[in-house]
């Protein structure tokens, strides 16, 4: 039977159609396709590509790892010694999106490294790593729009949100780490279901993962876009009541500069991420250096936001002197 199949497979099925019929009565599957580098017909070895892909990103993932975690310790460090600033809800989801942003590159660290060393490791710790790395990465995302939700409200409600916001802050927070995970391990049993038992435990040295398929990138896209789309309509809501209230005036540079800022750093997050996530893994030279040029702008994009939403903020500012001042002393 396997010699019949290869046979149907060496026919021309665009020229015979009609033998599909016949070769899938057989038991025979599809013609297999040969993958190719970019539109040419050379082979494409897309584990060599994929080794090469980790090395280059478990290294940027390094740089952005000791940046950004350096960065969340000075701040979380000021906002705990402060019992105003840990009262400050926007502190606290500020707080709470570092550590998301400092555990991705950290989870990077380890599953790019795993793949670039070819650790042979577990496909089920493999994928528990992804899993993590995919769902704080949401996290970054998530905690950006509760930031700018939290804006709108106090703008433009601040009699009334103040008090509903901070006795909802923990409850909004844990139901959305709730929606995150359960949508991910749903995403890994609509897409998982192919290995068996057996083999989820064996070792893969490049570590593959499953949620490459078109429901995992349709799904994905969708909840990046309606993020996005809250972010928007939260900052165009804001710039608005801003402008009526006289803040935006042509005078108040910095409150415009700071809102374009915002903008810039979030697109910086969202349109390379939908890129990568459009076109799925490809292989060859032009989707190499596309992935690895996105990847660069979004890990650059990570390592300011430390800045662009902590250290820019006046109380943070305020803080950080006398905290540094602290330090100083407080070395021998």
């Amino acid at each position: 039977m396997t010699i019949l199949c290869e046979l149907f497979n060496e026919v021309n099925m665009e020229k015979y159609p009609d033998l599909n019929l016949i070769r899938r009565s057989f038991g025979c599957g599809a013609k297999p396709a040969l993958k190719t580098m970019n539109s040419s017909s050379e082979h494409c070895n897309v584990s060599d590509w994929l080794r090469l892909e980790a090395t280059v990103k478990a290294s940027v993932y390094v740089v952005a790892f000791s940046i950004t975690t350096s960065l969340t310790v000075v701040i979380i460090a000021i906002v705990s010694q402060s019992l105003q600033l840990r009262k400050e809800v926007r502190l606290v989801l500020l707080c709470h999106h570092l550590l998301c942003i400092s555990s991705y590159c950290g989870l990077g660290v380890v599953f790019q490294g795993m793949r670039a060393l070819l650790a042979n490791s577990p496909l089920l710790l493999c994928w528990l790593v992804f899993g993590a790395k995919l769902s704080v990465g949401e996290g970054n995302l998530l905690t950006l729009t509760l930031m700018a939700l939290n804006t709108y409200l106090t703008i433009c409600y601040p009699l009334n949100s103040p008090s509903f916001v901070d006795s909802a802050k923990y409850r909004i927070l844990a139901g959305t780490w709730t929606t995150v995970i359960l949508k991910n391990v749903g995403l890994f049993l609509i897409e998982g279901t192919s290995p068996t038992l057996a083999s989820v435990f064996q070792s893969a040295p490049l570590c593959p993962v499953i949620l490459n398929g078109m429901p995992a990138r349709v799904i994905g896209m969708f909840s990046l876009a309606f993020l996005l789309s809250v972010i928007l309509v939260s900052y165009c809501l804001i710039y608005r009541e801003g402008k009526r209230a006289g803040h935006f005036n042509k005078s108040n540079i910095k409150a415009r500069r700071t809102v374009l800022v915002h903008l810039l750093q979030i697109s910086l997050h969202v349109i390379p991420t939908l890129i990568i996530i459009g076109l799925g893994k490809q292989c060859g030279v032009f989707f190499f250096a596309l992935n690895l040029a996105l990847f660069g702008i979004f890990a650059f994009a990570q390592c300011f936001n430390p800045l662009v939403y902590g250290l820019h903020n006046r109380d943070l500012q305020s803080k950080l002197y006398p905290w540094l001042c602290c330090r100083k002393k407080l070395l021998p």
